[in-house]
């Protein structure tokens, strides 16, 4: 690859293969000191699976307190209406006919 940014170095073949190499070493002998616990898989799902639980009551509660918040507004919103019976079809009424009667 022809990188020739000024923060690159030149290095010959060599020099590059050796670099390589010795970090090639250090990283194995890294990685080879790591030793994963016996139960990070088992913790780890456990973890997933609380986190899970928690999510989906979260969202039943948020349920519940929308769907009863909505009852309860509709049900203040239907017991507001006025105490007195308001006149419909008064027209009727005042024509002489009565329920049943058509009057043109």
């Amino acid at each position: 690859m022809n990188d020739t940014s000024p923060d690159r170095t030149e290095q010959d073949p060599t020099e590059q293969d050796r670099t390589e190499q010795a970090l090639r070493e250090a990283l194995g002998t890294l990685a080879g000191g790591v030793q994963a616990a016996p139960d990070a898989y088992r913790t780890a799902r456990g973890d997933w699976l609380r986190r899970e639980r928690r999510r989906r009551l979260v969202l039943a509660v948020l349920i519940a307190v929308v769907f009863t918040l909505a009852t309860l507004i509709g049900l203040w919103v239907l017991n507001q209406t006025p105490s007195h019976p308001s006149v419909i079809f008064s027209n009727a009424v005042a024509s002489g006919g009565g329920p049943g009667s058509w009057a043109p």
